[in-house]
């Protein structure tokens, strides 16, 4: 073999080798991977599943319970954006928001100016009316003297016919003219009270009580009743809000608004404080639907008047079943999340012995929250509250609350 042929022989890959070494370590690595995965099931079994649990409520013991549930807003019926009578300049605002006023109170001020110059000039067009007037009485005084002198010179014939219809006609003209100028003095006393209105409504002042919730004006600023466009005149000092009208409206399903009458029991949760329950009352069910939503407004009245309670707060409605003390309802509410289903089968998981234990129930009635059960549960029990979906019957479990002790 010549030098050529070693040095090809050399670059040869010698495949039996590799193969032999391959078959040697597939033993190794199969073996390596069993392990792990009976130490990880094993470490699994042995760790008990973090869950949390739920006691069931007695439904005989507990309220009504809930037919329905929607969501909504709390709104209020008397609420108003305070503007004054006339247009003009602001010139002082009281109010800030937040603050509580009383029907009457002074909010704001207007200039002054305008509405004291006419107040002043219809004082004296009253004035020259009664100057007027008084002359009037004057003059009609001295026709009748005149008409009743002709009159007499007249019988006796001592003076013309024509004389004395002159003093008679001189003597009505001042009479009508007397009742004219009295027209026109009531006429200015009239325009005066006016020019004395227009003063006052540069006062604004409370329509009702509430609180302040917006301030809109400030002194410099324009203001009127009419809306004048472009953004340069307001139409409000600030708005009012009766916080005694607050009120809660509800858009219920209108596949389900069947459930709902007036005057039926509900309990409602603001989202701002979930843990405060708040008892009311169905007020009206308003006879119209909104085509885009397909849901029906339901107004709700709040028993309780709390300054917590504001306009536009987002709040959960329970709408109640009618309690009947003849038939008292049997078994124990659950959350609904703690019930769980395998075909017509309904069970849940109790926790016996630090094991979650699957257990048959029977759920009488449900409603968008819980269900009452009526066989199965007991009183005491501890329940699974939202199982996992691999959680079996059987498996260690621990109250997540008792976890870290």
């Amino acid at each position: 073999m010549n030098r050529s042929e070693e040095l090809l022989n050399e670059l040869k890959i010698n495949r039996r080798g590799i193969q032999a070494v391959k078959k040697r370590r597939w033993p190794w690595i199969v073996g390596a991977l069993a392990v792990l995965v009976m130490a990880f099931f094993l470490l699994r079994g042995g760790k008990a599943l973090e869950v949390e649990t739920v006691n069931p409520r007695s439904a005989a013991e507990s309220g009504p319970a809930s037919v329905l549930d929607a969501s909504g807003y709390v709104t209020a019926r008397r609420i108003a954006t305070v503007s004054s009578k006339i247009t003009g300049k602001v010139k002082e605002v009281y109010i800030e928001e937040g603050q509580r006023v009383k029907a009457g109170e002074i909010l704001a001020r207007l200039d002054v100016q305008d509405a004291d110059a006419q107040y002043r000039l219809s004082q004296s067009q009253l004035a020259s009316s009664e100057s007027q007037l008084a002359e009037a009485r004057a003059q009609l005084a001295l026709a009748e003297s005149n008409y009743a002198r002709n009159r007499e010179l007249g019988a006796k014939q001592l003076v013309s016919r024509q004389a004395l219809d002159a003093a008679k006609a001189e003597r009505d003209s001042r009479a009508a003219r007397l009742n004219s100028l009295q027209k026109s003095v009531n006429v200015s006393r009239d325009q005066l009270g006016v020019s004395a209105l227009n003063i006052d409504n540069t006062v604004i002042r409370a329509p009702f009580d509430g609180v302040i919730v917006a301030k809109a004006a400030q002194p410099g600023e324009m203001i009127s009743p009419i809306s004048g466009g472009g953004g340069s005149i307001r139409t409000g000092i600030g708005t009012l809000v009766d916080m005694d009208s607050l009120e809660v409206q509800v858009d219920v399903n209108e596949a389900y608004i069947g459930r709902v009458t007036p005057e039926m029991p509900v309990q409602a949760v603001l989202n701002a404080y979930p843990d405060w329950k708040i008892p009311g009352a169905v007020i009206a069910i308003v006879p119209t639907a909104d085509r885009s939503k397909a849901t029906v407004k339901v107004r709700v009245a709040l028993t309780s008047k709390d300054s917590r309670i504001v306009p536009d707060m987002g709040v959960r409605v329970s709408f109640l079943e009618q309690k009947n003390e003849n038939k008292p309802l049997t078994g124990f509410w659950v959350p609904n999340g703690a019930v769980l289903k395998d075909g017509n089968a309904t069970y849940v998981f109790t926790i016996t012995d630090g094991k979650a234990v699957r257990t048959a129930v029977t759920v009488a009635e449900s409603n968008d929250s819980e269900s009452r059960i009526s066989k199965g549960v007991a009183k005491g029990d501890s329940l699974v509250a939202t199982p996992d979906k691999d959680l079996k019957d059987g498996a260690k479990v621990v109250r997540k609350a008792d976890a870290g002790q």
